[in-house]
């Protein structure tokens, strides 16, 4: 009668009550020795506990999201007779002491067998099959990860099965050349189906069983995914957190699938990484011998929703060693920038950008502004065209009021803004921030420049609160100061439209009969082309620079 075995968590270190991440097999599964039975994670590694032997699931004691301490009881599985547990080989074979001769009557006909086989070293062809799946036929073949003539290692991926529960790799059972593909994505496969024809130095061993027997190869790897490990994360689902069903895979990034296929991470690690599209080999392992855990793949991700790398989705800068090419030196960048850079990111990528030019003739508004400086300096202010602008961006908002809206997350409504607080982009020593000036359309000329240079102030030194940066739904961003002609300003999302000013200019305009001198200022409008048309955008900036030519509007 067939021992029952009682599958333990072995010694696992400091660790106490660490979660059960993944169930790999079902109650009924049939095991190998060494197959993983389930996936354990800790703060700084991930593992599997394997089977110490072959045989049968009898009953399952954890499931995903237990927590479990060394000496716990995960399974417990029939034993087939005549079978050696995997403690014992791991004792006997790769020493060669003298104790294998106890054994003799077991080990003899393993060494007949191999005797049999073709001699050690010499190649042969050798058919990649599909191997046991499970109860599923007719499986999509979803990715070719080889082509001929290309040269893979041992359990190196030939191609990937889909199911609605998982995705899978068919490995190569040997080092070797892949001689021709008998499969292409979109067929559909079964178990023992051939996917490929491989030319390999089979060592004396037959295929089917190279895996399982081969245990200093083990010793290399111990924690290679094996032909077959795969399937059995099936019948839980949720390796992950998810499954693959009605996954859209023409819009995940691209993968480098040779390398994928190689990176050391185990089969419920390279599933969820299919399913957020995270190339493997971009993301470097914490785990035990560097292997890729569920958290590094979720830092990876994140990394790249935060515009670390390039976007989610996105194709990245090349990593480049500057040094080669001469001296370098490293500087952290600005906390400032740190916090602005994603979310500038974010807009550029998110909104579709477009930029309105068009320039105002301001030529009264700066004759009105000098003759106010006096009563500002007066009141402790200095009056500058940013107060003129901003006011007059006012106007312009309530006669186009789609310029003062957000676009819903659902993406089919428009939230439509009944106030007037307007942003204005502020250089610093630290980076650029953009303060906001609260109900800006209640507030004479005079308060809009008090106002302006108090909270350049504080930004100059520091000194902005997060009060101070919250709630516009317009921004301004002025180099007036600096020079220019023009630029293309990143709309401040969920903003959808800011306003440039560059360096105003005197020009000769032609007034009819004759030239004469004009004092006109560049505007750049950028929008979100998902809320704002072209000609809005145009009507905008035309009626904005009528604004700032009429400034008494502005004034009272």
């Amino acid at each position: 009668m067939a021992d029952k075995i009682q599958v333990k968590v072995p010694d696992i270190g400091d660790f106490d009550e660490v979660e059960v991440i993944d169930v790999l097999v079902a109650e009924g599964d049939s095991v190998e020795a060494e197959d993983g039975l389930i996936t354990l994670e800790t703060d700084k590694a991930a593992m599997d506990v394997p089977a110490p032997q072959a045989g049968k699931v009898l009953s399952l004691k954890v499931a995903s999201g237990d927590k479990v301490s060394e000496g716990t009881v995960i399974a417990e599985l029939e034993a087939v007779e005549g079978s050696e547990s995997a403690q014992d080989k791991g004792s006997d074979e790769p020493s060669g002491s003298d104790d294998s001769d106890t054994d003799e009557d077991q080990s003899q006909p393993a060494s007949d067998a191999t005797e049999e086989a073709t001699p050690a070293g010499e190649k042969q062809e050798v058919e990649v099959t599909v191997p046991d799946i499970g109860d599923f036929d007719e499986v999509e073949l979803i990715d070719v990860l080889v082509a001929e003539g290309d040269e893979v290692e041992e359990e190196q991926g030939i191609v990937t099965l889909e199911t609605d529960k998982a995705a899978m790799d068919v490995p190569a059972p040997h080092a070797g050349t892949i001689k021709s593909l008998k499969v292409k994505a979109g067929d559909k496969v079964s178990q023992g189906s051939v996917v490929a024809v491989m030319e390999a130095v089979v060592g004396g061993v037959e295929p089917e069983h190279s895996a399982s027997e081969s245990e200093p190869k083990k010793a290399d790897k111990p924690e290679s995914p094996k032909p077959g490990q795969d399937k059995k994360s099936e019948p839980t689902g949720d390796a992950g957190g998810g499954t693959d069903k009605g996954l859209d895979r023409g819009s995940l990034q691209a993968i480098d699938e040779s390398g994928f296929a190689k990176a050391h991470a185990s089969p419920s690690v390279r599933k969820f990484a299919r399913e957020l599209g995270a190339d493997l080999v971009k993301i470097h392992g914490s785990g035990y011998k560097g292997r890729i855990t569920h958290d590094d793949v979720k830092k990876w991700v994140k990394s790249q929703l935060r515009g670390a790398g390039g976007g989610a989705g996105l194709p990245q800068v090349p990593d480049i060693d500057h040094s080669k090419f001469g001296d370098v030196e490293r500087v952290p960048l600005g906390r400032i920038k740190k916090i602005s850079g994603p979310r500038l990111q974010a807009s550029w990528v998110n909104a579709p950008h477009v930029t309105q030019h068009d320039e105002a003739d301001i030529t009264k508004m700066d004759a009105v502004r000098k003759a106010l400086k006096s009563d500002a300096e007066a009141m402790g202010t200095k009056m500058t065209p940013l107060a003129f602008i901003m006011k007059a961006c006012v106007h312009a908002l309530r006669e186009f009021p789609d310029f003062n809206s957000s676009l819903d997350p659902d993406g089919e409504h428009l939230v439509m803004k009944k106030y007037f607080h307007l942003g204005f982009a502020a250089d610093t020593p630290n980076g650029l921030v953009v303060p906001v000036i609260r109900d800006v359309d209640d507030k004479s000329v005079f308060d809009v420049a008090r106002e302006l240079g108090e909270l350049a102030e504080k930004a100059r030194n520091g000194k902005l609160q997060q009060k101070h940066m919250q709630g516009a739904c317009f921004t301004v961003s002025s180099l007036g100061g600096i020079g220019g002609t023009a630029f293309t300003p990143i709309v401040n999302a969920p903003e959808v439209a800011i306003l440039g000013v560059s360096k105003a200019e005197m020009k000769p305009v032609w007034n009819g009969q004759d030239f004469e001198p004009r004092l006109t200022l560049p505007l750049s409008l950028s929008y979100d082309h998902r809320v704002i048309d072209g000609a809005a955008a145009a009507r905008f900036t035309r009626y904005l620079a009528d604004v700032l030519g009429e400034c008494r509007n502005l004034v009272m």
